[in-house]
């Protein structure tokens, strides 16, 4: 699955919750609930068990114990706009979980890279010594 494509994510996993918002609006904001908060049950999303650990750590203080993540979206003036902030942001979160990072191979410095560090080292040591008191015997 590349990132372009969009995952889907089903109406039965979604709830949503219209609350009082801050910031801008004026008296509007005291009157109309244009703050939305998106709730996920991402049980009901039948991700794979790899997957669900990357989203659980993308997630972080997001996701509640029961397994649901909490989106609340206040940005704009418009519950609409917000509402489609709140999927778009959950849309990313677990395009994002999506994406395997590739697993890093060990590798061991060669023998020729081994004595080339000796080499130098013995030779900034060399230096190093030049550098001393000069005693008069």
């Amino acid at each position: 699955m590349t990132t372009s494509d969009p995952i889907p994510i089903p109406d039965e996993a979604l709830s949503e919750t219209f609350i009082a918002a801050s910031g801008p609006g004026g008296q509007n904001v005291n009157k109309v609930a244009t703050a939305v908060q998106l709730r996920c049950d991402v049980y009901k999303l039948g991700l794979h068990p790899a997957v669900y650990q990357r989203l659980k750590e993308l997630a972080g203080s997001k996701m509640t114990s029961g397994g649901e993540i909490v989106i609340t979206a206040r940005t704009w003036r418009t519950q609409e706009a917000n509402r489609e902030e709140a999927r778009a942001r959950l849309a990313e979160l677990i395009a994002k979980a999506h994406i395997r990072q590739p697993k890093r191979v060990k590798t061991k410095p060669t023998r020729a890279a081994k004595a080339k560090r000796v080499d130098e080292k013995k030779k900034r040591s060399g230096v190093k010594q030049g550098r001393g008191k000069i005693r008069f015997d």
